[in-house]
């Protein structure tokens, strides 16, 4: 499957900007991924929605397990600073530019 930002997803990225998306890219990594065992893990991220959203599966950051299959962190302790700044900035909005180029 091929991920790509369309639609209302493209246009709430271009209405709101770079830094605003990057924002809920953090919000969502904290909140959804960070934790050492998230609520309802391998469920948490919504298939369409939020740009965001549509970049965590086409990256494989949309869950525990996906982090650990395609990024090598592992599940069962809380993500550090260093891994959600690596998975928002070098992962995340890196794709998110692409797709919005």
């Amino acid at each position: 499957m091929r991920f790509h930002i369309r639609g209302k997803e493209r246009e709430y990225a271009l209405s709101k900007g770079r830094e605003t998306i990057e924002k809920h890219a953090y919000d969502f990594i904290a909140k959804r991924l960070a934790p050492a065992y998230p609520v309802n893990d391998g469920r948490q991220t919504p298939m369409k929605g939020h740009p965001v959203f549509i970049a965590q599966h086409a990256t494989g950051c949309c869950c525990r397990g996906c982090l650990e299959k395609w990024h090598r962190i592992p599940k069962g302790r809380e993500l550090t600073e260093g891994e959600q700044t690596y998975l928002v900035d070098e992962v995340i909005m890196k794709w998110i530019k692409r797709e919005m180029e």
